[in-house]
């Protein structure tokens, strides 16, 4: 954008590199737009909860496609991410926001209007990826259109939403289904994205103005194509193979799915070597401790199929409705909102301690709840204060431990690695969740074997519950190791969440 002498007005709204954002009037009117990339996401991750049992008496759903529709949603938009970030940065942030919306809000039609399993997977799909591309296009934004002295407030503001997407998302899928909108049922919890992008379009479009980076990094296309292809290798057998009876072909699958990742590591190595922009640079992985910190990324969101289990609990065994379900899980959703809030003055008392202090705060919320739910007679629902207050530790203590955790991972490296790695930390926590749903989900569908009572179902998820505090329990050990050690040599960056 030009502008004479005498048209100061129109230079002062220009925003053509990065640094010029400052001055950009309309700059949180324009936020407020994007902010609807970075609800979305999570929304759709919590909503469908409570609508998996509902899925399954209509669609006919066995346990593994259950287990699909939240695992490929999570696996895509894991593997999408970085790219989804590049190619805002090649293309400009507003036209990529818009198309990935576009995407989501057709991926949505898809779901909606799902007439087996496999459509709504394929739907689910869709959604991962086009979620992916749509989502990191705000916190881009966000450095491009705002002053320094302004970008605390907006991150922060960013990092909330993702509280609040937890604690609407469970409550606004049973509010849905109990609705029964036209007639719709469970459908409605992704048909209501439609609207929402309608919206977003007819007020976005005029008012958001094009942003994109100085130094775009260009596309690693077979880099993302190995990392799907490992990470498909290793989570459809998990779970598919124990419905199937473990038939060959997943062996096999498991089996390949170190070679093809060694293949993405050559791949990317000899990248890199090249001068290229490799999906995951190796030379980042060097940083002292960044395994560890990556490691933690992974067991730390084993809780990702606890909403799942303790949905199908509450509906299957409990006998509540969706609408009650999705209301159970408020307290948990009120400390997920509440954890960053308070992450900036625990820090203060705690220093780096905050985060193991977190994650120590969900293993002994879900120890609790495990006994809580196995001192209750089978059948009869836990005590409302207790399992409530256990609810919100566990989710209190995973929004304090977020933030913190991705300063550990992203203050561990040089600057020039800072967005890479911030992408590859996001990516590496929706993996863990695919793999939560995969493993610890198997496990409990294993558990509870080919019966459906009550007794079976609660069994079955206090085995779960247990295998998810144990994995947050060794991310808490790995995390005072990490904590104990000498200060990274970057350890003044900030979590980008």
């Amino acid at each position: 954008m030009r502008a004479t002498t005498g048209d100061a007005a129109a230079l002062a709204a220009a925003v053509v590199r990065d640094g010029d954002a400052a001055f950009e009037p309309r700059r949180w009117t324009m936020f407020v737009i994007l902010l609807v990339g970075a609800f979305l996401p999570p929304l759709d991750f919590f909503i469908v909860n409570v609508a998996l049992p509902s899925i399954r008496g209509e669609l006919g759903a066995s346990s593994s496609a259950e287990q699909l529709v939240i695992a490929s949603y999570a696996a895509l938009y894991a593997v999408t991410l970085t790219t989804g970030g590049r190619l805002g940065d090649l293309f400009g942030r507003g036209r990529v926001f818009f198309l990935g919306l576009i995407g989501f809000a057709a991926a949505s039609t898809l779901c909606g209007f799902a007439w087996s399993p496999w459509v709504l997977i394929a739907g689910r799909t869709l959604q991962g990826v086009t979620a992916a591309v749509m989502a990191p296009q705000a916190l881009a934004s966000v450095q491009a259109i705002f002053p320094e002295r302004e970008k605390p407030i907006a991150l922060s503001i960013y990092g909330a939403v993702f509280g609040l997407a937890a604690v609407v998302g469970q409550a606004l899928g049973g509010v849905l289904i109990a609705l029964d909108i036209l007639g719709l049922g469970w459908r409605a919890i992704f048909l209501i994205n439609l609207p929402v992008a309608m919206l977003v379009l007819l007020f976005g479009l005029p008012l958001l103005k094009e942003t994109r980076a100085r130094d775009a990094r260009r596309l690693d296309l077979g880099g993302m194509a190995l990392s799907m292809l490992t990470l498909g290798a290793l989570l459809v057998p998990l779970i598919e193979g124990r419905e199937a009876g473990w038939p060959l072909w997943s062996w096999l699958s498991l089996a390949g799915a170190p070679l093809l990742a060694w293949l993405f590591w050559r791949y990317e190595t000899r990248l890199a070597r090249a001068g290229g922009a490799p999906l995951l640079d190796p030379r980042a992985l060097q940083a002292p401790g960044l395994g560890h910190a990556l490691l933690i990324a992974l067991l730390f969101y084993s809780i990702g199929s606890f909403f799942q289990l303790f949905s199908i609990y509450l509906q299957d065994a409990l006998r509540v409705t969706a609408l009650q379900a999705g209301l159970v899980f408020l307290p948990f959703g009120a400390g997920f909102l509440l954890g960053p809030l308070s992450t900036p003055l625990l820090r203060r008392l705690f220093g780096a301690y905050v985060n193991p202090i977190g994650m120590g705060l969900e293993v002994v919320g879900l120890l609790g709840l495990a006994g809580l739910i196995a001192a209750t007679l089978t059948g009869l629902h836990p005590a409302p204060m207790p399992l409530a207050t256990l609810l919100f530790v566990v989710g209190f203590g995973q929004g304090l431990a977020l933030p913190t955790l991705m300063a550990m991972v992203t203050g561990r490296v040089a600057p020039v690695f800072s967005g890479m790695i911030a992408g590859i930390a996001s990516s590496t926590l929706q993996v863990s969740t695919a793999l939560s749903v995969a493993v610890i989900g198997g496990i409990f569908y294993e558990v509870q074997g080919a019966r459906s009572d009550p007794a079976a179902i609660t069994q079955a998820l206090i085995v779960a519950v247990l295998c998810i505090a144990f994995c947050l329990t060794g991310g808490v050990a790995l995390s005072l190791t990490l904590v104990r050690r000498a200060p990274p040599p970057h350890n003044e960056a900030e979590a980008r969440v």
